[in-house]
């Protein structure tokens, strides 16, 4: 049995970890946890058990118990499928991250990649596809190679592929590619992880470098942090002259970027501007909005296009 399996592997511990989940459901935070706990000594060594019982102490208000599971769970699962690290950096037990672990956010994507487009359009009013298309159409031009990095399900691809006459498209989901593929918009879709060194990232296997014309990123790099490799990713993909497109969480003033409680980045206009021009990208247009909805609250976005100079 593996640590992360959602199941424990014992019949009596994954039923009391069910009632414990109907009472966290039910609004009895302390009596999931009293039963979790019960469930654990069991399994000692179930990573997804530990995370589920620091959830309902987080949630019962118990803050230094919650620590103490979270860090049960990183221990058993050094992976960090489940962004232990990311809670215990906002409970304050640990300096924030500059990206979360890879494996985490593609279980995250595996995991969601059958609702996804359900969830964020009609549910979360995700408009960000939409309005990065605008600001792209703003241009006038017309590609020959565009890259969109953090494709998802693709849903940005059909909003710019009149434009474009190859797209390519990558992400770190398996799953989230596999609906993209359904939709028959790009030329090519690969796996990537935006997080690592461009050798190392996934986009230069056997492909040229300063490919594209034109560079995507609709609603991913909140889910990366620091965004120093980000930008030199993009800098080995752009040949001279060509535009960047893509958005951002808001996070206010200041030169920085934040962990929200979403567990996603916010990053600042100020933060991203100077990353933009340490790479050598001149800002060509910038457009603040809502850009999805969140505990049904609005979350505030800016949208960057830039270029690198011919």
């Amino acid at each position: 049995m593996q640590s992360h399996q959602l199941s424990s592997g014992d019949v009596i511990a994954d039923r009391r970890a069910d009632y414990a989940r109907m009472l966290e459901e039910g609004g009895e935070p302390n009596a999931a946890a009293e039963l979790m706990e019960q469930a654990l000594e069991l399994v000692p060594a179930w990573a997804a058990g530990w995370y589920r019982l620091a959830t309902y102490r987080e949630k019962a208000g118990r803050a230094e118990a919650a620590i103490e599971a979270y860090r049960n769970t990183l221990a058993l699962d050094p992976d960090d499928i489940f962004g232990a690290a990311l809670k215990l950096a906002l409970l304050g037990d640990v300096a924030t991250p500059d990206q979360p672990p890879s494996r985490y956010v593609e279980r995250l994507f595996d995991d969601y990649a059958d609702r996804f487009e359900s969830a964020l359009v009609d549910k979360l009013d995700y408009s960000v596809p939409h309005k990065l298309a605008a600001l792209i159409a703003s241009t006038g031009r017309r590609y020959e190679h565009a890259v969109d990095l953090g494709c998802g399900t693709g849903l940005l691809g059909p909003e710019i592929r009149d434009r474009v006459a190859h797209l390519e498209g990558f992400d770190l989901s398996q799953n989230m590619l596999a609906k993209a593929v359904e939709k028959q918009v790009y030329d090519s879709l690969a796996q990537a992880d935006l997080s690592l060194a461009p050798d190392l990232s996934g986009l230069f296997a056997g492909a040229v470098r300063h490919r594209a014309d034109l560079v995507t990123a609709a609603d991913v790099l909140m889910y990366l942090g620091n965004l120093e490799s980000v930008f030199a990713i993009v800098g080995e993909l752009v040949a001279p002259g060509a535009d960047i497109a893509f958005s951002v969480e808001d996070a206010g003033d200041g030169d920085g970027f934040h962990l929200a409680p979403s567990l996603r980045y916010a990053h600042s206009e100020t933060y991203v501007s100077m990353l933009l021009a340490r790479h050598g990208f001149e800002i060509l247009g910038t457009a603040k909005s809502v850009i999805r909805k969140d505990g049904g609250k609005p979350v505030a976005g800016i949208l960057f296009l830039a270029q690198k100079p011919a």
